[in-house]
């Protein structure tokens, strides 16, 4: 079985409590990782303003 199918199983075993749990848990490690650079801000400040 393959690893993301394995914890997929073993997360339909978990209460919603620790479901939830883990949401918000995931939630944090993705925002840390899609945390905004200066760089892309400006990137996306420039597209903006071209739609102006």
């Amino acid at each position: 079985m393959q690893t993301l199918e394995r914890i997929e199983a073993e997360v339909k075993q978990l209460s919603a409590t620790e479901q939830e749990a883990l949401r918000d848990w995931l939630e944090h490690l993705l925002e840390d990782r899609l945390e905004l650079k200066d760089e892309f801000k400006a990137e996306i400040e420039a597209g903006v303003k071209d739609l102006v």
